[in-house]
């Protein structure tokens, strides 16, 4: 019985060994699979991460250029507004010298009555010439403002629809 029992134990002792090795063969196996799981998911991320930079990058790079190209054009409006404003200024000069003219003229009438007319008309028409000037000023400034805004403000750019993927946008 003795050999008997030696020989089962050897049997067991082997059986053991065999189950222990298969049983670490199969658990590297699927330890290998996980790591390989575990590194194609990261290299998915970083792909991922990496088209989701470009695409913030380019957004910016968009951003930037439509907010430099409004700054521009405010830069454009605002020295064709002062432009504008030099000739007003040489037009409302030269209204004044033709103003004071007339009442030049009109010093030489007969009547009393024409010269404080003249004055008086003079004197309104020079207030009025100052106040549509100032005006006229602010408003081209403001609406230059408004344009500058419009211009200039960011959009966000919509995203892309669930389902479809990164490389079927533009």
């Amino acid at each position: 019985m003795i050999p008997a029992l030696y020989t089962h134990l050897a049997a067991a002792a082997v059986a053991a060994f065999l189950a222990w090795s298969y049983q670490g063969a199969r658990l590297g196996a699927e330890l290998a699979e996980a790591r390989l799981e575990t590194t194609t998911q990261q290299l998915a991320t970083s792909t991922a991460q990496r088209a989701a930079d470009a695409r913030v990058r380019s957004a910016e790079k968009a951003m930037t250029t439509k907010y430099q190209g409004a700054l521009n054009a405010a830069r454009d409006r605002e020295a064709l507004l002062r432009r504008d404003l030099d000739q007003l200024r040489a037009v409302s000069d030269g209204l004044r010298e033709q103003s004071a003219d007339a009442a030049r003229r009109l010093t030489s009438a007969p009547a009393a009555a024409v010269l404080e007319y003249a004055t008086a008309v003079n004197a309104v028409y020079d207030d009025c010439r100052a106040a549509y000037g100032d005006m006229a000023a602010k408003a081209a400034g403001h609406a230059a403002d408004v344009q500058t805004l419009g211009a200039a403000w960011p959009v966000i750019p919509s995203l892309p629809a669930a389902g479809t993927t990164a490389e079927s946008n533009p």
